[in-house]
């Protein structure tokens, strides 16, 4: 089922759906009419839990992974328990997709990978220890959809990702995370991700596009560096003028068909509709803009997504963490259908 524009004609932009390939092994999520949403032990979307070896044995082509980290958080903590609301909250995601019938679970192999290593009490070694665990996941095939976490946790991702070569990478954010340094010299913050990774190779900067931004600033010399280096830096007004279709039109040829990356802050969406993150900021997308940006970027050539920022403490009625799973099963479908993934287990 094609997705429509606002006039009812379909999207020239969005690429079909491919055909659902053949796999040894396909797990499913526990049904809700064999055991209730609130009873069993909660994983990412009610799949079965595995070690990395079990993984690998297994044929797992898309791990859904927790990083519960914010030891880059500069202001308002708390992102290091989202990926356990997360999991509490994805058990009332259904298998199919309402618009593209897509079911991940019947296209590819998924299952919930845990939670990366990490270290509380250092930065530098928890940085480490996300980059060998991610390193071990792409050395075994496994694409990664990962739960954050402060938006730290997608430059250690990157590193092991974009080891042999620069990705480019499609960012919904209110910020720009491209500053150079906090607190006098401090380079590894969840403002600080991807000039690092621009910097150190992962990212390829004219093949980057950030979408969303907005707020007040402090200088502007993030903005600048990144435009200086050839990023596309969409702010929200911009998605305003031109419209949704326009903009991601502009997103999808810009990564074209290079190996892409996609992260997405939770604070890319109002605080009217998630509120549970540490630097909110009013003027963004509501969740059903959310949810059609991402939808047309089917077909792109993705090698791995994240979802960060979710902080529990502000919203634990957990109302921000079901966003943040529900673009998740967003970011899941874009994955089970990537060209990278099913040429890779073709």
């Amino acid at each position: 089922m094609p997705l429509k524009s606002d006039g009812g004609q379909p999207l020239p932009d969005a690429a079909p759906m491919p055909a659902p390939p053949s796999a040894p092994t396909s797990f499913q999520p526990v049904s809700a009419f064999d055991l209730p949403r609130y009873a069993g032990l909660p994983s990412f979307m009610r799949l079965p839990y595995l070690g990395l070896d079990d993984a690998a044995t297994a044929e797992v082509d898309i791990a859904i992974v927790g990083v519960p980290w914010d030891g880059g958080t500069t202001n308002r903590p708390g992102t290091r328990h989202g990926p356990r609301q997360l999991r509490d909250l994805s058990t009332m995601i259904r298998p199919v997709h309402p618009v593209s019938g897509v079911n991940p679970f019947t296209l590819r192999n998924v299952a919930d990978l845990g939670d990366s290593p990490v270290n509380p009490a250092d930065v530098a070694d928890a940085l480490d220890r996300i980059a060998g665990f991610y390193g071990k996941l792409t050395s075994r095939g496994i694409t990664p959809l990962s739960a954050g976490g402060d938006h730290l946790v997608s430059y250690p991702i990157l590193k092991a990702l974009g080891a042999d070569a620069p990705l480019a990478m499609i960012h919904f954010d209110a910020h720009t995370d491209l500053f150079d340094s906090y607190f006098g010299g401090f380079k590894y913050t969840h403002g600080t991700p991807f000039r690092r990774a621009i910097e150190d190779g992962y990212l390829d900067p004219r093949r980057v596009v950030q979408i969303g931004i907005r707020g007040t600033m402090y200088d502007g010399a993030d903005v600048a560096w990144g435009l200086e280096q050839g990023v596309r830096i969409i702010r929200i007004e911009e998605v305003e003028d031109r419209g949704i279709d326009s903009v991601m039109a502009e997103a999808r040829s810009i990564v074209g068909d290079h190996p892409t990356y996609l992260s997405f802050d939770i604070d890319a969406i109002d605080p009217a509709f998630a509120p549970g993150t540490g630097t909110p900021e009013v003027g963004g997308l509501t969740t059903r803009e959310a949810q059609r940006m991402v939808r047309l970027l089917s077909g792109l050539n993705l090698v791995g997504a994240d979802l960060v920022e979710v902080s529990p403490p502000f919203d634990p009625s957990g109302g921000t963490a079901w966003v943040g799973i529900s673009m998740m099963f967003e970011l899941l479908c874009l994955l089970a259908t990537s060209p990278a993934t099913l040429r890779r287990k073709a």
